[in-house]
């Protein structure tokens, strides 16, 4: 059985800066599997700008955001498995994995990186009712369709979901002759960010139905037709305001799902607010030397969010694999709770182990709220704070506290409060 010091499974944004960053903490040991046939993950269908501000201080597309990574992996020399299918991950840190040229293996590693990314949600999984013909596909599969293959998916779309992927969709569907006849969003507000709303829909005058849902897909051989209601404060269709929409595709931006099913056969503990692993301050899950990152934890909006977390999971596997992190004990840890308005937090614990450096928490609001402040209280004292005009579902909000200040309480909780006009700040 071979033997590596730091195993990452993906080879995605995330896995690709968690084996540089634990290259630099001293790791030399390192592989990176990844089941494509190529590293950069789903940045390499991302021809779109905008990848790299906060990182790199400059707008990149997605191959070019890629590419910085994989140069990295190449200058230090780090190896990695392409067309490889990771099969089963045990929870004494054995992976079971199989490609063309290795055949079926197994690896033991002294730290694993869980690095795999999400998934789109299905027509399956949002139960959508109606016909089953050709023409109802996922933002993302029609994003290959387009740049990576050179099919156009449909002449006359219609896009169930704003998710950012959907909202960069419509926008390119337009600007290669497609016609976008609405984005339709169950929610009263988007779930993307701000600025893909006024980019993408906006600027081209593509309408966005708030509180509506498609009920019904009409067609035989090809979609001939959606039908879309306006839905209730539980989320349930309206009857009398059903409408036709004619088109031949319907593309489903619905919202992304961690791929945690190796996780859970390694009896990772769950979050079912994140739909990702349970983690604490270094990201070290509740499998000692198992540590998760990116959009395997939670989903990201910002790739460059998503490389500095594969950073930190990267260095905590590297420092655990030479024993300077212990194994994580979230019963001896400082738990850490969502309070009111907050959704997706993470971590969900803090070790009580001294060590250098901050917190960083992170999460979402669960609606828009108006001139608000998160607050972060520690025994119910307030140990820190942020301040907005605007938080919203979409864009993901962060805190950063000193690691020392909040080590030592009973416990940490996280919550939005909205204030009124014309308050003290």
């Amino acid at each position: 059985m071979k033997q590596v010091d730091i195993l990452i499974i993906g080879g995605g944004s995330a896995g690709m800066a968690a084996a540089a960053a634990a290259y630099e903490q001293g790791a030399r040991n390192i592989l990176i599997l990844e089941r494509s046939d190529r590293l950069g993950g789903i940045l390499c269908q991302c021809i779109h700008s905008g990848f790299g501000l906060h990182r790199y201080g400059q707008e990149l597309t997605g191959p070019e955001y890629a590419k910085r990574h994989v140069e990295e992996i190449r200058r230090w020399g780090i190896a990695y498995k392409l067309n490889t299918f990771v099969l089963d991950l045990s929870e004494d840190k054995v992976v079971t994995a199989m490609n063309p040229e290795d055949g079926l293996f197994q690896i033991r590693a002294k730290a694993v990186v869980l690095a795999m990314g999400c998934r789109e949600r299905s027509r399956g999984a949002l139960m959508i009712p109606g016909t089953r013909p050709a023409g109802v596909i996922t933002a993302g599969t029609a994003q290959r369709y387009l740049n990576l293959e050179g099919y156009l998916p449909g002449k006359h779309v219609v896009i169930l979901g704003s998710g950012d992927i959907g909202l960069i969709m419509a926008r390119q569907f337009v600007m290669e002759g497609i016609e976008v006849k609405e984005v339709v969003e169950l929610l009263p507000f988007s779930g993307g960010l701000t600025r893909n709303i006024s980019q993408c829909l906006n600027d081209f005058n593509i309408p966005l139905r708030l509180s509506s849902t498609v009920v019904e897909i009409r067609g035989r051989g090809r979609v001939s037709s959606v039908v879309v209601a306006k839905v209730d404060e539980h989320r349930k269709p309206i009857p009398g305001t059903e409408r036709e929409v004619p088109c031949d595709t319907l593309v489903i931006s619905a919202g992304l799902i961690p791929e945690n099913e190796l996780s859970r056969e390694a009896g990772v503990r769950m979050s079912p607010s994140t739909k990702g692993a349970v983690v604490d301050d270094l990201l070290q899950t509740s499998v000692p030397g198992i540590f998760a990152c990116g959009n395997v934890l939670h989903v990201h909006d910002m790739v460059d969010f998503v490389s500095a977390e594969g950073e930190l999971a990267g260095r905590s596997a590297a420092r655990f694999a030479a024993g300077e992190v212990a194994e994580s004990d979230f019963d001896a840890a400082v738990p850490v709770l969502e309070g009111d308005g907050v959704g997706g937090l993470t971590p969900q614990y803090v070790s009580r182990a001294p060590r250098e450096g901050t917190v960083k928490l992170m999460f979402r609001p669960r609606r828009i709220y108006q001139n608000a402040v998160a607050l972060v209280e520690a025994d119910g004292v307030c140990v820190g704070k942020k301040q907005a005009m605007v938080l919203a579902p979409g864009e993901m909000c962060e805190l950063e506290l000193p690691h020392a200040a909040v080590r030592d309480a009973a416990a940490l909780s996280v919550r939005i409060e909205e204030r009124q006009r014309g308050m003290s700040q």
